[in-house]
């Protein structure tokens, strides 16, 4: 009877549930890529140009691939070759695509534009989604914050540059690594990396080797060498797959095999004397410190300590962690120190050359975060920080939060509000009254500030007129109707290229031939003979579009650093000094 009361018993007792495990992610994934897309598309609309290499190197032969004229500059003169039309051509795609939605090109620019926003969030969210699974739901958000919240993303993410392409690729290799759900996938890893360093930016193939590393030791102390091995093998395989069709590409508007990814590694490192890229201005070493530090702010400051935290809490909290997480952690955080570290110590220094770089900066700082936020949430009273209230710790870590959020909106709204006159100004000669077919637009001393052809009608051209400028400007594409006229165009070896940067004075038009001028006025400046003040001339010049543009050199150094309103309650030594961009129409053209 016993038994059989403890069966019946056993029958009846309700079982306990099993709890179901912790979500993976505090942001589903969903929302995290409607927030990507909201910062990235904001910046795709309102962020101005940082770089003329984006306009000329890129926007500009996109612009020819479309619509069959725009400047050449000597990169793409098959003499020299180092910039691969297989990149270049995606882009203009996407344009194309665009074209048959939208009516104009100004639109087909912003369709780029927000493309690129997209596949940045897009390689976001799926990072994210990896970081969340296979480290902490916490590192993710943080990574999150970061990548949203930074001048640095904000610029990048939506940029026209090789740079940015392999941050994007970067995204995705490092999820590639980390995503071992499934099997580990070494030779997509690779592809992804290899994507980027072949289509991107050749330099990128560094940022693969802690992976790489740490995979082969891992391998090595299991006795599985073999399938690593392999794995290689099929990576390489992948990429020399990629890198076919680039020769291939370059070989139909060239005309001759090149390997652009060697060509671009020759120029910068192999260049000669009096070659290379040095002959473009040096910096200190300490560029990217400041550059990072306006960029990232506190986020910076933490991947540079994430070494430092890793060490301590392998040292003094080993009970918190093993040793294969231990050389996860360094595998993670080590392209992000050899990234910084080589590039600091070249004398050529842009800002875009950081962009291949910064998924792992966000990486590095939300890691360095996390072990600060690890430590301040012990609650052992044996321990210091376990008797400190926690409040305060809460506090403190909330303040980081803070301190990163608004110092990232006010440098974001700064840059924007200041710099980015020359993607307003050029909406007027969309009107049918205004410009005429043949009309030129010229560029003088504000020529590396011109954000491409897509923003003229279409057949007028942009000029160069004389400046204080001493350098190689760009020239012309030849004009090509058909898309095999444009093939041969190409392929044609324009006059007046070197790679020397050394003045080319056919590129240059008379004055007299413009019919419209872009200049800047900023009070207080000299004019030079070169460098007129033309918007103040209206015997020759009539104001048809201008905007508010910062004048640097008036304005203090907080001014220039972050937005800071113009409100009569402001300090003069803090307040903003502003002066005029604007379009300009020769009098005697719009006198006929």
């Amino acid at each position: 009877m016993a038994g059989s009361n403890n069966g019946t018993e056993d029958v009846h007792r309700p079982r306990t549930k099993k709890l179901p495990p912790p979500p993976p992610y505090y942001l589903p994934l969903n929302i995290t890529l409607y927030l990507c897309l909201i910062a990235n598309g904001l910046a795709a609309i309102f962020s101005p140009i940082q770089d003329c290499d984006e306009v000329f190197n890129f926007w500009e032969p996109a612009h020819y691939l479309q619509h069959g004229y725009g400047l050449q500059t000597w990169e793409y003169s098959p003499v020299y070759s180092i910039r691969s039309w297989l990149y270049v051509s995606l882009h203009a795609a996407v344009g194309k695509l665009g074209s048959l939605v939208v009516h104009s090109k100004t639109a087909e620019f912003y369709t780029i534009r927000l493309s690129l926003a997209f596949v940045c969030a897009a390689c976001q969210t799926r990072l994210y989604s990896a970081i969340c699974r296979t480290l902490s739901p916490r590192i993710g958000i943080l990574f999150v914050m970061v990548g949203t919240l930074s001048p640095g993303m904000f610029h990048a993410s939506a940029a026209f540059l090789p740079s940015s392409f392999t941050m994007y690729m970067s995204m995705l290799g490092l999820a590639s690594f980390l995503d071992w759900k499934n099997g580990r996938r070494t030779a997509q890893g690779i592809m992804w990396f290899g994507l980027g360093t072949i289509v991107g930016w050749p330099f990128a193939g560094a940022l693969v080797l802690p992976f790489l590393a740490e995979e082969a030791i891992l391998r090595f102390m299991s006795g599985s060498l073999g399938s690593f091995l392999y794995n290689v093998f099929d990576g390489i395989v992948r990429c020399l797959s990629i890198l076919a069709l680039e020769v291939t590409v370059d070989y139909a508007f060239f005309r001759k095999l090149v390997l652009v990814p060697w060509n671009i590694v020759a120029y910068n490192i192999l260049g000669g004397e009096g070659k290379g890229p040095d002959i473009f201005g040096t910096e200190p070493w300490t560029f990217y410190i400041r550059n990072l530090l306006l960029n990232f702010n506190v986020w910076f400051v933490l991947a540079m300590l994430s070494a430092p935290l890793l060490v301590f809490q392998m040292v003094f909290r080993s009970h918190t962690t093993s040793i294969q997480t231990s050389l996860r952690s360094l595998a993670l955080i080590a392209p992000w120190y050899m990234w910084f570290g080589i590039f600091s110590v070249q004398p050529h220094k842009e800002e875009r050359f950081m962009y291949p770089a910064y998924p792992f900066l966000a990486l590095s700082a939300a890691l360095g975060f996390h072990i600060i936020l690890t430590y301040l949430g012990s609650t052992d009273r044996k321990e210091l920080i376990g008797r400190v209230p926690t409040k305060l710790k809460m506090a403190a870590a909330l303040s980081v939060v803070l301190v990163a959020l608004n110092a990232g909106m006010l440098r974001t709204l700064g840059m924007v509000t200041a710099y980015n006159a020359p993607l307003k100004v050029f909406e007027p000669l969309q009107r049918v009254d205004l410009s005429q077919t043949g009309d030129s637009v010229c560029f003088g001393k504000e020529w590396y500030r011109f954000p491409s052809s897509y923003f003229l009608p279409s057949d007028m051209r942009a000029k160069f007129i004389r400046s204080e400028f001493r350098g190689l400007l760009p020239g012309e594409f030849p004009d090509a109707p058909s898309y095999l006229g444009r093939l041969n165009g190409a392929s044609q070896i324009p006059s007046g290229m070197n790679d020397l940067n050394i003045e080319d004075p056919s590129k240059y038009v008379d004055i007299s031939q413009c019919s419209f001028l872009v200049d800047s006025y900023f009070p207080g400046h000299d004019a030079t003979a070169l460098e007129p003040h033309y918007v103040t001339d209206k015997t020759q010049w009539e104001k048809i579009s201008c905007a508010s543009f910062l004048d640097a050199s008036q304005t203090g150094l907080l001014g220039r650093l972050i937005w800071i309103p113009d409100l009569p309650l402001i300090p003069d030594r803090f307040r903003r000094k502003w002066g005029e961009y604007c379009l300009l129409q020769q009098t005697a053209v719009g006198d006929v």
